[in-house]
C-alpha cells in the first residue's frame, strides 16, 4: 500500500510538472525517455567546466561533450584587502590556507583546536577563513590570522600550500595558484577531486574528515610545504590553468551551436 501511494505522488508531481511545461511554457512535452534522450538525439552540447589538465576527455565521451576548462569569476578589480591582512602576510614566510567553506561540522570547538595543534606541531604559519565560530585573531597566537572572506585568486597564490574540503570550486582555485593542496573531504565529489590532485602529484593523499587527527594534518603540512617535486609540479600545473579561458571556450561552443540551427 505504501509503495502504491508513493507511486500515486510521483504521477501527479509529474503530471503538474508536464502540464506547467506545456501549458505555461508553451514548450513541446519532454519525451518518455526523458531530456538526455532529446540531448543524444539533437547533439545538444554538453559543456563540462574542469580543466582538461586536471582531468582529460574521455575517449569514450561524444563529440559534443565538451571540457572547457574552468570558469573563473575573480574578484573586483578595486577589491582592496584589509590592512591587517596585509601586513600579517607581510610578517613572515608564506602561510598555509585553512578553510573548508560551507562545510559544517558537528564539534567546530574540537575541529579548531585540531587545527591549531597541526599548525603548531608542523611549526607553520596558518589563515584561517571563515567557519570558525566565534574565535577572534585576539584568541589566536601570533603565527595565525582568521578572516571571514577574502578572494580565493588574491589569497591563495600568497600561501605556501591551501587546505580544505575538495569542493570543485576551491579545488580549482587551489590548483590555479600553483601551491600544493591538502584536501579533507567531507562528502559528494570530494573525494573523487581530492584523490585526482594527489594522483596528479600537486598534492597529498587526501585524509577524510572522520579519519582527520592533528597528527595527519601535520604530517601533509609539512610534505606540501617541503616536498619540493610536488611544489614544481603544483607550480606547471597552476601555469597551465592560467593560460586556459574556459568561460571563452564556453561562449564560442555555444555560439557556434546557435549559428549552425540559426
Amino acid at each position: 500500500m505504501k509503495l502504491k501511494v508513493k507511486s500515486q505522488k510521483s504521477k501527479v508531481k509529474s503530471n503538474i510538472m508536464f502540464g506547467w511545461r506545456t501549458e505555461t511554457l508553451n514548450l513541446s512535452p519532454i519525451p518518455i525517455t526523458g531530456v538526455y534522450s532529446c540531448q543524444r538525439q539533437q547533439k545538444i552540447p554538453t559543456l563540462h567546466c574542469y580543466s582538461p589538465n586536471v582531468l582529460p576527455k574521455p575517449s569514450d565521451w561524444q563529440d559534443w561533450a565538451y571540457v572547457t576548462g574552468y570558469w573563473f569569476l575573480d574578484s573586483p578589480a578595486n577589491w582592496q584587502p584589509p590592512q591587517e591582512l596585509v601586513d600579517f602576510l607581510q610578517g613572515g614566510s608564506p602561510p598555509v590556507y585553512i578553510g573548508f567553506g560551507s562545510m559544517s561540522d558537528t564539534n567546530p570547538e574540537a575541529l579548531t583546536k585540531l587545527v591549531l595543534d597541526a599548525l603548531n606541531e608542523s611549526g607553520q604559519r596558518g589563515i584561517l577563513l571563515k567557519g570558525w565560530g566565534a574565535l577572534t585573531n585576539a584568541d589566536l597566537p601570533e603565527n595565525i590570522f582568521k578572516i571571514d572572506s577574502v578572494p580565493h585568486d588574491w589569497l591563495f597564490p600568497q600561501m605556501a600550500a591551501v587546505v580544505h574540503h575538495g569542493g570543485a570550486g576551491t579545488t580549482a582555485a587551489g590548483l590555479r595558484a600553483g601551491v600544493p593542496s591538502i584536501i579533507i573531504p567531507f562528502a559528494v565529489d570530494q573525494p573523487f577531486w581530492g584523490q585526482r590532485v594527489a594522483n596528479l602529484g600537486v598534492g597529498t593523499q587526501p585524509i577524510p574528515r572522520q579519519k582527520l587527527t592533528a597528527e595527519k594534518l601535520a604530517a601533509a603540512i609539512k610534505i606540501a610545504t617541503s616536498d619540493e617535486t610536488m611544489k614544481e609540479k603544483a607550480r606547471i600545473l597552476g601555469q597551465k590553468i592560467s593560460a586556459e579561458n574556459g568561460v571563452k571556450q564556453a561562449v564560442e561552443i555555444i555560439n557556434s551551436h546557435l549559428s549552425t540551427h540559426n
